[in-house]
């Protein structure tokens, strides 16, 4: 017995588990602080207790905040953005078999009755600014700052149904649980809010977008970096203020202990779940203060909520760009507003004549105030805007109550504007018939690519090990759009 040695007696379980700085503890540290998962390697302070501190970027970036406009249902190209002569001009015509043959589309049914007719559009078209963009009386305000935004009229997608396609071009993948943009910038470089979250997404329309929260998901990334919905009227999120007859102090007090039990818990096993609840708890506590003050808009002016178009206490698109400059003043990084109701078919109302005329009157005014703002007030240069959906329409009409269109993956129209972005240009071209890329084709992950490395981050190495291989928002696809970059 004077021989034994209590070292020799401990068992695995309780190296693994048990010992206050064990190998749970250590991947942990491990993880937070390795230069190839996160964007740079960030203090040693806040890199345990605070998963949301702003990290360096792997190089000098661009821009500093992301606001991606999200225009969900896939808005039709041609009727806003690519005019088209040849298009008008063979109108009513049967679209060439080479040009669907062995294509897919959203509704196939349509195409076996009769060779799909192309179809013009009705809306007139001008050209715009010194840069001299082509732009619809669709989008008047719109065609006001064409000098200030880039268009890309090649983007190219993989998938046509609208909640796989929305989660494509979210999460670069048409599988649930990948994550999103928003979650990989967060990871990446953290955010310069400590009130609030460091991805914020705001909501308008009839209705969410097809897919919900799995397109602004944290995926297999801590949940830290998920998205989080702010309302714009009422309590910002849902259960954030105290119940009645908690008190300050008290709600003091409980938070507190809840912070040591699960800072003891992390300790003990090292799982970044738990250093997400911290921080959770901390950041919820702070929001109390910061989400009311963030969303009462009463004290803009009158000349700004003019500008926007915006009325306070009533939900609007109009209202979220207002409040997505708002964000960015704040220091949150990626803020996503989503607005549905592009899905113009021809069915009733969801057509190409009032139902596109309501959504460009709901969405115009305030996208275009929202560039104007920025860039007075001096974040333009430091905020990347991005406008888009999940993919855009055919030249070909449907054949249903009213006019419209079926979805579209070869080539559609996006724009951006700030951030490094070169204003005044348009990168790629389709073809006559607005069928395929002419030239210069982007595809949605070369775009990811791009907005990241505005960011200062190489898409590259961005990456998170799970299940026994290293995942990236691009895959092991993306090229940098270079004519995009100023």
């Amino acid at each position: 017995m004077d021989d034994f040695n209590p070292l020799l007696h401990q068992t695995r379980r309780h190296f693994f588990k048990d010992c206050a700085i064990g190998l749970g503890s250590m991947a942990l540290g491990s993880l937070l602080n390795n230069d190839n998962l996160f964007g740079a390697q960030p203090s040693e302070a806040d890199s345990f207790v605070s998963p949301r501190a702003p990290r360096k970027p792997h190089f000098p970036a661009k821009a500093k905040s992301v606001i991606f406009l999200f225009m969900a249902g896939g808005p039709s190209q041609l009727e806003l953005f690519d005019h088209k002569p040849k298009l008008q001009e063979l109108n009513g015509q049967p679209i060439p078999e080479s040009f669907i043959k062995n294509k897919r589309f959203a509704f196939m049914d349509l195409f076996t009755k009769e060779v799909p007719k192309l179809l013009g559009t009705k809306r007139r078209f001008t050209k715009h600014g010194q840069c001299g963009a082509y732009v619809s009386e669709c989008l008047p305000h719109l065609a006001g700052i064409v000098d200030d935004i880039a268009f890309v009229r090649s983007v190219a997608t993989d998938v046509f149904n609208h909640a796989p396609a929305k989660i494509f071009v979210n999460t670069g993948s048409p599988q649930f649980g990948r994550p999103s943009m928003g979650c990989w910038v967060s990871y990446g470089i953290g955010s310069d809010s400590r009130n609030l979250p460091g991805f914020v997404v705001l909501l308008s329309g009839p209705r969410g977008p097809r897919g919900g929260a799995l397109n602004w998901g944290s995926g297999f990334l801590p949940t830290n970096y998920q998205g989080v919905p702010f309302r714009t009227s009422g309590e910002p999120i849902l259960n954030l203020t105290s119940p009645k007859g908690i008190s300050p102090t008290r709600q003091k007090q409980t938070l507190d202990a809840l912070g040591d039990l699960n800072a003891a818990r992390l300790a003990d096993t090292g799982d970044p779940e738990i250093a997400t609840r911290i921080s959770s708890y901390e950041m919820a506590y702070r929001m109390q203060t910061s989400a009311p003050e963030l969303i009462e808009l009463s004290g803009e002016t009158k000349q700004t909520l003019t500008m926007y178009g915006a009325e306070p206490g009533k939900p609007s698109f109009a209202n979220n760009c207002l409040l997505a400059r708002r964000l960015v003043e704040r220091g949150v990084r990626f803020i996503q507003l989503y607005h549905t109701d592009w899905d113009h078919h021809g069915s009733g109302g969801v057509n190409l004549n009032e139902g596109l005329d309501r959504v460009c009157k709901e969405t115009d005014q305030p996208a275009a105030a929202l560039i104007r703002d920025l860039k007075q007030r001096g974040l333009l240069e430091q905020t990347l805007v991005v406008w888009g959906g999940e993919f855009g329409r055919t030249p070909m009409g449907e054949i249903r109550e009213t006019v419209g269109r079926n979805h579209h993956i070869d080539t559609y129209t996006m724009w951006l504007a700030g951030g490094g972005i070169k204003p005044g240009v348009t990168v790629g071209a389709s073809d006559e018939l607005g069928f395929f890329p002419a030239e210069d084709r982007v595809h949605v992950h070369d775009l990811q690519a791009s907005i990241l490395h505005l960011l200062g981050l190489d898409h590259k190495k961005l990456t998170f090990r799970f299940q026994g291989r290293d995942f990236r928002l691009t895959d092991v696809h993306g090229e940098l759009v270079n004519k995009l970059l100023a």
